[in-house]
């Protein structure tokens, strides 16, 4: 089976079930677990932030972030597209209490003049305050691609004129960094809060940290405790995200290198009506609209692979590489492929 639905679907390998069973742990719940401490400040040191803390999930990560930067009633300016606003539940609105201002732009991106027109005035009480922008790098549902860094400049500039937070949904940021070949530090220059995860394309089972500065940082062990994110001997967990990041960034750049060519060989075909240019591990295909879906899904399925058929649309396809995806699998995907 060749599943390429996400990058979410892999396992751990042998070497990162040793270091996971090996774990010296404690009490995470004391602060005790020394496999997740030793994470948490890896991370930190990582971004050049000052302080990490493990989550179970990114959308945990995430809505802490949130709480942590606003108060009910506030507001979040983001992307249409964003993960938070479409795949986390309408967990702001339940958790946080805020509502979110869309914007608009392509692959996922909005600029700064977008943020200062889509702030409301301090003044007007009628409407909702403005108190955080979020973005997603890279964007998912924009197609894997990833933020110029100089717009971070002209958008944190932004923020600190307006008094707003500036968060990052990084689940997919060690992407980026490999795609762009950014120093991590260069993020948390810019950013009051990152979520990182830990178990899309580093290969981990569970996973995400959240990393901050500070101040902003100080009621998270709370929040994360009242959404239920306390754990015990988690440095079992902490473990693989230790191995992963010794191990699982760099070789990133052979996921990124199959979804282009996979992008190549799906370009070429008729069915094909629009494809993302690729810059990392996720190919958006749009079929022509005369084309009958089920039975592209069909020839797949009969050939035992497995696209994430229907989260991008209804005539889209998504295909995500990851680390479970050999070069075995490539070489065959792309010959399934020549028989559409």
């Amino acid at each position: 089976m060749i599943d390429l639905r996400s990058d979410t679907i892999t396992k751990p390998c042998d070497k990162m079930l040793k270091a996971m069973i090996n774990a010296n742990v404690g009490d995470d719940v004391y602060g005790e677990d020394p496999t997740v401490l030793e994470l948490e400040q890896t991370i930190a040191k990582y971004f050049g932030m000052e302080k990490a803390m493990f989550f179970p999930s990114g959308t945990m990560a995430n809505q802490t972030a949130i709480k942590l930067h606003t108060n009910p009633g506030d507001q979040v300016i983001t992307h249409k597209y964003s993960h938070v606003y479409n795949y986390e539940g309408g967990g702001a609105s339940f958790n946080s209490g805020v509502s979110f201002k869309l914007l608009d732009g392509q692959k996922g991106f909005f600029d700064s003049d977008q943020i200062i027109q889509a702030i409301n005035p301090k003044n007007f009480y009628h409407s909702p305050m403005t108190k955080l922008v979020s973005l997603e790098n890279t964007t998912n549902k924009g197609g894997g691609y990833c933020w110029d860094i100089s717009e971070f400049e002209k958008i944190q500039k932004v923020c600190k004129e307006n008094e707003l937070g500036l968060h990052m949904d990084g689940a997919r940021i060690w992407n980026s960094i490999i795609a762009m070949n950014n120093d991590p530090k260069i993020y948390g220059n810019f950013f009051d809060t990152i979520s990182v995860c830990l178990s899309k394309g580093l290969g981990c089972p569970i996973g995400s940290v959240l990393v901050g500065k500070g101040k902003v940082m100080e009621k998270a062990i709370r929040i994360r405790k009242i959404f239920g994110g306390g754990m015990r001997q988690v440095g079992y967990l902490a473990a693989a995200g230790l191995y992963a990041l010794q191990n699982n960034i760099n070789r990133l750049s052979d996921d990124h290198r199959r979804a282009k060519e996979i992008a190549k060989k799906f370009s070429s075909k008729d069915i094909v009506n629009k494809i993302n240019s690729v810059e990392t591990n996720i190919i958006i295909v749009e079929l022509n609209k005369s084309v009958n879906k089920q039975q592209i899904i069909n020839h797949f399925t009969n050939h035992n692979v497995i696209f994430d058929w229907y989260s991008m649309g209804v005539q889209k396809i998504r295909i995500v590489t990851h680390l479970d995806y050999t070069e075995k699998d490539h070489e065959d995907l792309m010959e399934i492929v020549d028989k559409l």
